[in-house]
């Protein structure tokens, strides 16, 4: 147990810190070849991501696939209440215009709901991910289109003028807060470099955790839904309250979507693909649905408030602390 202890605690350092190493060499990378501000954060998003998603498909490898669930799905809830409640309480309010959350909040919605469908059995990991990719590959287009451009992209006038004054928007709101220098080819072998390391220590917490859970009889959605969500999350939620403080908030909530949109898909429906989900549970069922609902909650309070302020921020953390005492209770 000492050693699962260890394995736990060093691999949760080692991944968290190597993860910033990661995120910031990649964003070089990115500026070297032009991307837009919010390309560039959709990439930061997947580089933090990458300890939650080693330790899910970890655990779904080693046949523990409620922990591996629990990772993914966990940790999208904990980065709503860290990244935009606890953002919104530390900078006493984020303003967002209502175009951005709309655009990266029907994304994200729509990657929850399918996340939940997974989740239940009431569609395969395939067709949840073919379906998630209708919405996320348009996404990633038009993000990755810059201004006038967008004009030549098929679709009905109107809805292009609405999607290219989001776009602009969206970009105003993450210039600031995550234009780094331009890279050197250095950057791109530092970040394969960090990247094996992340991956490596992910492997090695994920293991520790499942050890020492499974000797105390903790329930592996605790062990993944809670412990490993909330420990895998921690770089991003450290990232969106800084931001937050500095009047950067925006930059937290297009980060806090991207991040779980990509948790979902890297870290869930692709393994889900290859090794298999659980079979539903209801552990499993409230944690996907706790995740849907939050989302929506956070949505509607963004938009309706034109941003997030404390009472909102409030609202959010709240809801994710009820979360994990109904996950104990019936687990």
């Amino acid at each position: 147990m000492a050693l699962a202890g260890i394995g736990f605690l060093l691999g949760a350092v080692v991944s968290l810190a190597t993860s910033w190493v990661l995120v910031s060499r990649l964003e070089r990378v990115g500026e070297r070849f032009g991307l837009s501000e919010a390309l560039l954060g959709i990439v930061a998003a997947l580089a933090a991501d990458a300890p939650e998603i080693t330790a899910s498909i970890t655990a779904l490898s080693q046949h523990e696939k409620a922990i591996g669930a629990g990772v993914v799905i966990g940790s999208n809830v904990f980065n709503l209440a860290a990244l935009l409640g606890l953002g919104a309480v530390a900078a006493g309010f984020i303003a967002l215009h209502r175009r951005v959350v709309l655009l990266g909040g029907a994304v994200g919605l729509w990657v929850a709901v399918l996340c939940m469908a997974a989740v239940e059995g009431v569609l395969s990991p395939v067709v949840s991910l073919g379906v998630a990719l209708v919405a996320i590959i348009p996404y990633l287009v038009v993000l990755g289109v810059a201004g006038s451009r967008l004009e030549l992209l098929p679709g009905p006038k109107r809805a292009k003028r609405w999607i290219i004054s989001a776009v602009n928007e969206e970009e105003l709101e993450l210039e600031v807060a995550i234009r780094p220098t331009r890279g050197r080819p250095i950057d791109a072998l530092v970040a394969l470099g960090a990247l094996v390391v992340v991956v490596a220590a992910s492997i090695a917490m994920e293991r520790g955790a499942s050890t020492l859970g499974h000797h105390f009889h903790v329930a592996d959605v605790v062990i993944g839904g809670i412990v490993l969500a909330a420990v895998t999350s921690l770089p991003n939620a450290v990232a969106a309250v800084h931001l937050a403080r500095i009047g950067r908030g925006a930059a937290a909530f297009s980060t806090a979507l991207n991040s779980n949109n990509f948790n979902v898909l890297a870290g869930l429906l692709i393994p889900g693909v290859i090794l298999g989900l659980s079979t539903p549970s209801t552990p499993g069922t409230l944690t996907a649905a706790w995740y849907v609902g939050l989302t929506v909650l956070t949505l509607v309070l963004a938009y309706l408030g034109r941003g997030l302020g404390r009472r909102a921020g409030w609202s959010i953390i709240a809801g994710y602390v009820i979360f994990v005492v109904c996950l104990v209770g019936v687990s």
